[in-house]
């Protein structure tokens, strides 16, 4: 058994873990003497009952090891372990990195230079306007985009950075042969073709409510920074963030309209020290240094929204009304004022916004921008 067996069969042991897993090496070695360390020789390592010093030493009693390693070659997944020089650096530093991760796709030494883009998943289209330029700004100025695949702000993040042709990161929560949420498999393979879908959990592990807050600390682990868009004030955002605190890496927050509920969060973490950020210069100023020593360079060479639209052709009054447009509702005579075109004028563009996809009328001849 090589040393990579050994660690997917540990793997798919129920209830074993990353710190016992630790602890077992420490005191036992490689993952191999641990499967073949006696229920005795178990029970002396701190942290290791009777109950699962007999579960890891009969343990071929409980895993399919070469069924796991069919699922993988059919899914196209490698498996990077802790003793694997490919394995993110960054994770390494954590309190419990996963000693084992499924990985589709591939992760480069470049993705170092990671940004974890986090929010709710009931997104406005503000936080959607906001994760979609920022996600797309800072993929195009080099960094990887780590976010969760979730609906919502992950969704927008990993779109962006693919529009803007940079690499992206999706964790999941679940095994990638059980993707969640299923309407994201179609996204995923492109994530998959430019940048990793990874996982710490077995194929076709079904996600839980432990599940998540495991997987929101590998974005943040992987990250030099993260960015909360868009939090209401109880989210798993905020937990992500308390993990990249406790991490050591920078935490960001957008600000946004102080009535709605999905800025409570991002406010909360501003009053606590959070970075405000309004612009993807706001990150990479505070990450100068790091972006330097990778040789990273910021550029804006489109628009976000003529970037996720490949052909898009915006004229300049257009251009000028998306950028007056905060992601809430807006009038006609409010964006005349905003920008200093006719109304007349604001409402031809915004006409052809429509046709175009990025600007939607609502009720009360409000607009909101879409993208």
């Amino acid at each position: 058994m090589t040393s990579k067996e050994a660690f997917l069969a540990l793997n798919l042991l129920p209830g074993i873990g990353p710190v016992r897993v630790r602890k077992l090496l420490e005191e036992l070695g490689e993952p191999e003497d641990i499967l073949a360390a006696s229920p005795t020789l178990l029970q002396k390592v701190p942290g290791i009952g009777k109950e699962m010093a007999t579960l890891i030493a009969s343990w071929e009693e409980h895993v399919d090891l070469e069924e796991e390693k069919r699922r993988m070659k059919d899914h196209g997944i490698v498996a990077l372990t802790l003793h694997d020089e490919e394995y993110p650096p960054a994770l390494r530093e954590i309190h419990d990195p996963p000693f084992l991760l499924y990985v589709k796709g591939e992760i480069r030494k470049s993705d170092a230079a990671g940004i974890g883009v986090v929010g709710s998943r009931r997104m406005t289209h503000y936080g959607k306007e906001q994760a979609t330029k920022l996600s797309y700004q800072l993929a195009k100025a080099g960094f990887c985009i780590l976010s969760g695949l979730a609906r919502g702000i992950d969704t927008a993040a990993h779109e962006a950075a693919l529009a803007a042709g940079g690499r992206t990161i999706a964790v999941l929560g679940s095994g990638i042969g059980h993707l969640y949420p299923p309407e994201n498999a179609a996204l995923a393979e492109r994530i998959a073709e430019n940048g990793a879908v990874i996982s710490e959990f077995p194929v076709l592990y079904v996600p839980d409510k432990q599940s998540f807050p495991l997987r929101n600390r590998i974005v943040a682990g992987m990250s030099q920074g993260l960015l909360v868009v868009e939090a209401p004030a109880r989210s798993g955002s905020l937990i992500t963030a308390n993990q990249a605190l406790e991490q050591g890496r920078s935490v960001f927050a957008v600000p946004g309209p102080i009535n709605r509920p999905n800025s409570e969060g991002c406010h909360r973490l501003i009053r606590s020290g959070a970075t405000l950020v309004c612009q993807a210069q706001d990150v990479i100023d505070e990450l100068e240094a790091e972006i330097h020593s990778l040789g990273l360079q910021f550029h804006e060479e489109t628009t976000a929204e003529e970037a996720a639209r490949p052909g898009l052709v915006l004229a300049e009054g257009e251009r000028i009304i998306l950028s007056k447009m905060e992601g809430i509702e807006n009038t006609i005579d409010g964006l005349a004022e905003a920008t200093g075109l006719p109304a007349g004028v604001v409402s031809a563009h915004l006409l052809h916004l429509e046709m175009k996809a990025l600007v939607k009328q609502l009720p009360g001849k409000y607009f909101a921008k879409l993208i």
